[in-house]
C-alpha cells in the first residue's frame, strides 16, 4: 500500500511516528525559510511543514509541486497547536505519483468560486471539494441507514428490472430502447413488479433501483435518471406504509446525525430527528392556500412555490399530505369507499419540497381494468398485470423515496444535480 494512515488517523498522539500519506496537494505556501504543504485525502487534510536546514534540499522543492497533483509522503509527525488538529507532518519523502499535464478548471479548495455547470462538466475534479464529497458521504448514510431499518423490520431487499415492455405509471414519458424484435422501454418506475412480487408471497420488499424519465424538465429539483427507494407491504393499507416511512425517516435523520457531524457542518445543514410526522387531506392544503392568497383548483397538483408555501403556513418541516384526488394519482390507487373521487395515496413533503409518493394500491381486477380504461390505456399491454390480481392478491400499500431529493434536503443543497454522482437532465449525458 502507498499509505499506512489516512488523514483522519494522524493525531497528536502520535508524536515522532513514522507514517506514509497518499492524496492530493490541497494548497502550497512558501514563506522563504518554511514551505507548507496541505494534503488531502478522502477523510481530510494534514498541514506538511519543511524548514531549511532542517527538511533535505530535494525534499523541500518537491513542496513547491502544483495544486492537485497526486502524491505519497512519508514523515514525522509533529505536535503543532497552530495546525489543523494541533499535528502536522515533517516531510523525508515526496514522491509526485503522476505529474499534472493540464490546468486544473477550477479552485478546488473554493476560494474562487466555480459555475455549477462548470464543476458537473469535470465531476472527477469537483469530486475532490471537500463540500462535494461531504454531500456523497451523507447520502451513502442515508442509503445504508435505508436499508439498515428496513432490514431491521423484516423486508426483503428486491432487485427489480430496468427494463420494461410498458409504461408502469402511464403516460408517454418513457426512455425506448433497442430490444431485439421487442419494442421496450426505460422503466419510469419499479412499481408493477413490486406489486407482483407481494402477490408472490415476499409480504414485505424494499429496493433501491434506477429509474428513469423522460420529462423536458429544466427545474432544480428534477432529473431524468434517479434512484428511487421503494417498499411494497401485503396485507396493508396506506396507514401501515405512512407508519413505515415515518419511521423510517425518523431512523436516516438519527443516523445521518451521529454519523456525519463534520460533514453536516461543512454544508451549513441542521437537521433535527422530527418526534412525530403530521398528516393533513389534500383539500385542507389547498383550502389553506387558497384562504392565504394563494390561487389553486381542487384536483390540480402543487408547484415547487407552493409546497415551500404550505411547509411555511403549517409551520411544520415535515408532514403528510393524504387524500389525493382520484384522477391525479397513478392508475393503481385505491379510491375510498366512502368517497370515489378522493383516493388512499399520500406524499411526503420535507423541507418545503415533495421527497415521497405512495398509496395503497388496488389489489381487485375489475377495479383496475375500470381505471385503466377510464385513463384511455390499452388493456393489451397490462395483460399479465391484470390477470396477476387474479390469482389471489392482498391488499397492499407501499411508496418511493427520490434519493437525490432526499439527499438534497439533508445536505442543504438547491439543486438536485448536486446530488447526483454524474447526473442526467435534459441536456447533459455526459461525462
Amino acid at each position: 500500500m502507498l499509505r499506512t494512515h489516512y488523514a483522519c488517523d494522524v493525531k497528536p498522539g502520535m508524536k515522532g511516528e513514522k507514517i506514509s500519506l497518499a492524496g492530493w496537494v490541497h494548497e502550497v505556501r512558501d514563506l522563504g525559510k518554511v514551505k507548507f504543504l496541505i494534503l488531502r485525502d478522502r477523510t481530510g487534510l494534514v498541514q506538511v511543514t519543511g524548514k531549511k536546514g532542517v527538511t533535505d534540499d530535494a525534499v523541500l522543492d518537491k513542496m513547491s509541486l502544483v495544486k492537485e497533483s497526486v502524491v505519497r509522503i512519508i514523515g514525522t509527525v509533529r505536535e503543532e497547536k497552530q495546525a489543523r488538529g494541533g499535528v502536522e507532518l515533517s516531510p523525508i519523502e515526496i514522491v509526485d505519483l503522476n505529474p499534472v499535464e493540464v490546468k486544473i478548471p477550477f479552485e478546488v479548495t473554493g476560494k474562487v468560486p466555480a459555475d455549477l455547470d462548470v464543476r458537473l462538466n469535470h465531476r472527477q475534479i469537483d469530486m475532490r471539494r471537500m463540500e462535494t464529497s461531504a454531500v456523497f458521504r451523507v447520502k451513502s448514510q442515508m442509503l445504508r441507514s435505508f436499508r439498515e431499518r428496513l432490514c431491521q423490520l423484516g423486508f426483503t431487499e428486491i432487485n427489480p428490472p430496468c427494463i420494461v415492455s410498458a409504461a408502469t405509471e402511464g403516460g408517454t414519458e418513457l426512455f425506448p430502447v433497442e430490444y431485439f424484435e421487442k419494442k421496450a422501454f426505460l422503466a419510469q418506475s419499479p412499481q408493477l413488479y413490486k406489486q407482483l412480487a407481494v402477490i408472490g408471497g415476499m409480504d414485505k420488499i424494499f429496493m433501491t433501483t434506477p429509474v428513469f424519465r423522460a420529462e423536458k424538465h429544466n427545474t432544480t429539483t428534477h432529473l431524468n435518471e434517479l434512484i428511487s427507494l421503494d417498499i411494497e407491504m401485503g396485507f396493508a393499507d396506506h396507514n401501515d406504509a405512512m407508519n413505515v416511512l415515518e419511521d423510517v425517516m425518523k431512523h436516516i435523520t438519527s443516523d445521518v446525525l451521529g454519523s456525519c457531524p463534520e460533514e453536516l457542518k461543512l454544508l451549513g445543514a441542521k437537521l433535527e430527528v422530527p418526534e412525530k410526522v403530521e398528516k393533513h387531506t389534500y383539500t385542507e392544503v389547498v383550502e389553506l392556500l387558497n384562504k392565504h392568497g394563494e390561487k389553486m383548483t381542487w384536483g390540480a397538483d402543487f408547484n415547487r412555490e407552493q409546497e415551500s408555501k404550505a411547509a411555511e403556513l403549517l409551520g411544520e418541516s415535515i408532514f403528510f399530505i393524504t387524500e389525493w384526488p382520484t384522477k391525479s394519482r397513478a392508475f393503481y390507487s385505491m379510491p375510498k369507499e366512502d368517497d370515489p373521487k378522493v383516493c388512499n395515496a399520500y406524499d411526503l413533503m420535507y423541507g418545503g419540497l415533495e421527497i415521497a409518493s405512495g398509496a395503497q394500491r388496488i389489489h381487485l381486477p375489475k377495479l383496475l381494468v375500470e381505471q385503466l380504461t377510464s385513463r384511455g390505456l390499452d388493456l393489451k399491454e397490462f395483460d399479465f398485470y391484470v390477470n396477476a390480481f387474479k390469482m389471489g392478491a392482498p391488499p397492499h400499500a407501499g411508496w418511493a423515496i427520490g434519493a437525490e431529493r432526499l439527499a438534497m434536503k439533508l445536505c442543504n443543497r438547491d439543486n438536485i444535480r448536486e446530488c447526483a454522482l454524474f447526473p442526467r437532465d435534459r441536456s447533459r449525458l455526459t461525462p
